[in-house]
């Protein structure tokens, strides 16, 4: 393929992220037009409030003002003042960033990758750009930075996903840089990696089992607030699929919740392992799914990134070995790298607290989700103190197993 048809197709495939990601919003907005609101409002109005949902899928804060009109019948008095909306509905981010990957991998082996990748993320930094000034209001005002921004990085970041292991002249010199690290440093690295990675992401699907059951325990709770609502069917529909947009989100504040400190619904409130405190929430029928006041399993849960962490640190113990070598004694190192694991788990549980923390509305609102700091710190205590004892009892049950050998031959 030349370079200029590599060039206009990854300009097409930026047209079709938008598309896709803006598209869900936009086309449900547009049903609801003409069934449930029987062409009565206006259509550009609901599709600049599909193109700012999308926007708030990546992170985008958007500051609105409402009208004194809406405010009386809301009857909160806190939404008379402007206020920001940045709570990510993070299921658009993933489907960004996925998208990023699979443009990635096709492009792994392109001769022209670089042209096809920097056209693509310029489209849509471009296309953000253009919906930016076409959807901001005095009403709705999209931060014209991130607004810009956002969505192009996103969608970067899948695209680095997906291209990891093509090559140029960059990622070259960067490999020979890296071979001429010592040997030991390289190989203590990979296995901190991997197992500070393979701690947060057994966490995370922990999380999601969790989450899954909550949501079918409390399903009597979650149909009774649907019906509260009073939505109607595409109404519903569009609630079922803002929670869908959510979904990831949830899926972080349960591993928030096993890491220790849990989260928050408002200011003051918290949902955590030592306890319920709740104040009003917002009509979102997965709360329904949230655990009683009275519920306060204690510290218990942290059995859940302990084991996490142990076994990480069990399965990689053959791979320390072998980079260590006979010459030298593991039990030091062992203990470094677990730390070190511990602290690559925290960062990596922090900053998907950081994503799955914002503000929901106004008033108390404006706090909700983890602590990305204080999860990061729960995460660091548990996981650099378990994973060393993973790494040294598997160290332990190898010599075992050799003396065993040896005394039966």
């Amino acid at each position: 393929m030349t370079r200029r048809a590599t060039a206009f197709f990854s300009a097409l495939e930026a047209l079709l992220v938008v598309a896709a990601g803006a598209g869900i919003p936009l086309t449900l907005l547009t049903v609801m037009w003409a069934v449930q609101f029987e062409f009565q409002v206006d259509l550009i109005d609901l599709w600049k409030a599909g193109a700012i949902i999308w926007m708030l899928g990546h992170g985008v804060a958007v500051t609105i003002q409402l009208d004194p009109e809406t405010v009386a019948q809301l009857g909160i008095e806190a939404a008379a003042e402007p206020f920001t909306l940045t709570l990510a509905l993070t299921g658009f981010l993933v489907i960004t960033t996925l998208l990023g990957v699979r443009l990635g991998r096709r492009l792994r082996t392109h001769p022209h990758r670089i042209l096809g990748e920097v056209v693509a993320v310029t489209g849509v930094v471009a296309l953000s750009a253009l919906i930016q000034w076409l959807v901001s209001s005095p009403g709705a005002a999209l931060d014209p930075v991130q607004a810009t921004l956002f969505p192009g990085l996103v969608y970067g970041l899948g695209l680095a996903i997906g291209s990891i292991g093509a090559t140029n002249a960059a990622r070259e010199r960067l490999r020979t840089e890296w071979a001429r690290i010592p040997a030991l440093a390289r190989g203590i690295a990979g296995v901190v990696l991997r197992a500070g990675v393979a701690t947060a992401a057994t966490i995370v699907a922990v999380a999601a089992v969790l989450t899954t059951i909550a949501l079918f325990a409390g399903f009597a709770d979650v149909i009774a607030l649907y019906q509260a609502t009073q939505s109607g069917i595409l109404g519903g529909l569009a609630l079922t699929l803002g929670q869908l947009a959510l979904l990831p989100t949830f899926v972080i504040w349960t591993a928030s919740w096993l890491v220790g400190p849990g989260f928050a619904i408002g200011a003051g409130s918290s949902v955590s392992p030592l306890g319920v405190s709740l104040g009003p929430l917002p009509a979102i029928p997965a709360l329904g799914a949230l655990p009683e006041p009275g519920f306060a399993p204690g510290l218990i849960v942290l059995i859940a990134p302990a084991v996490a962490a142990f076994l990480a640190g069990v399965l990689l113990r053959g791979r320390l070995l072998d980079v260590l070598g006979g010459d030298r004694r593991p039990e030091g190192w062992a203990v470094l790298t677990g730390v070190l694991a511990g602290l690559v788990a925290a960062l990596v549980m922090a900053a998907l607290a950081f994503l799955a923390t914002g503000a929901a509305g106004p008033g108390r609102l404006a706090v909700v989700g983890p602590d990305p700091l204080d999860v990061g710190l729960w995460m660091l205590v548990t996981a650099a103190i378990t994973t060393p004892l993973g790494l040294l009892a598997g160290s332990a049950t190898t010599a075992v197993a050799e003396r065993l050998l040896a005394s039966r031959s």
